[in-house]
């Protein structure tokens, strides 16, 4: 018996099989800002066979290590936020300074070699300008407001539309930032650092993409009612 429907949203997917981000990753299939899609959509939007995307899911899901990590769909509010900003807020605030100047040296290095780094270079700078701001805004408004009693519903719905637009231009700068690294494979000519920066880099994408899933299709729609009747002006 399948166990992937065709018709399931591509989040949906992500949240019941978490291994199935890299499959999806690995396609360009986009499983966070624009989950909502179903399998069959989005191999169509891309013009991939679904059949064999299905068994490239299917084979990751057979292959799934037993993992302790805790369900995220399992958590109550302040759980699920307390493990976006200790798991992946931490992440990001280690790792964008560690690339920062190893993406430069490496532009620095190699740039007359292959002029797509020195572009990579300034997608990676582009990317981290946009996210740090972004984690601190979370972690000094959104994320107090979601925990607050009692709420206030038209800030969380402002703070919610703010997060969703730039989840929108962070997915986008990732998908540049894959480009110009030619997906993460390194040249045979790579050196140890051109090869640890596109290692890193497929990591920082991914742990991203995870975060970005879980606060879009695990935590927004928690709010997802009261934010729109405070929008249109109604008693939430």
């Amino acid at each position: 018996m399948p166990i992937i429907d065709r018709r399931s949203t591509i989040a949906g997917i992500v949240l019941e099989h978490s291994e199935c981000a890299q499959v999806f990753c690995d396609h360009r299939i986009d499983f966070c800002c624009r989950g909502e899609r179903t399998l069959e959509a989005a191999c169509a939007e891309k013009g991939l066979e679904v059949e064999e995307v299905v068994t490239a899911l299917e084979h990751a899901i057979a292959g799934r290590k037993e993992s302790a990590a805790p369900d995220p769909r399992a958590m109550s509010t302040p759980e699920l936020i307390s493990y976006i900003v200790s798991r992946h807020h931490a992440y990001l605030y280690a790792a964008l300074p560690f690339l920062a100047p190893l993406a430069a040296k490496v532009a620095r290095v190699h740039g007359d070699h292959n002029p797509k780094l020195l572009a990579l270079r300034d997608a990676f700078e582009d990317l981290s300008t946009t996210l740090e701001p972004h984690l601190h805004e979370e972690e000094g408004v959104l994320f107090p407001a979601l925990r607050a009693e009692p709420r206030d519903h038209r800030l969380i719905a402002g703070e919610l539309a703010s997060m969703q637009r730039e989840h929108l231009e962070v997915g986008a700068m990732l998908a540049c930032v894959r480009a110009l690294a030619d997906d993460f494979v390194p040249p045979y000519w790579a050196c140890g650092s051109y090869r640890t920066l596109l290692s890193e880099l497929a990591a920082l994408e991914m742990d991203t993409l995870r975060h970005v899933h879980i606060e879009t299709h695990l935590l927004m729609p928690r709010f997802a009612t009261a934010s729109a009747n405070a929008e249109q002006g109604a008693p939430s």
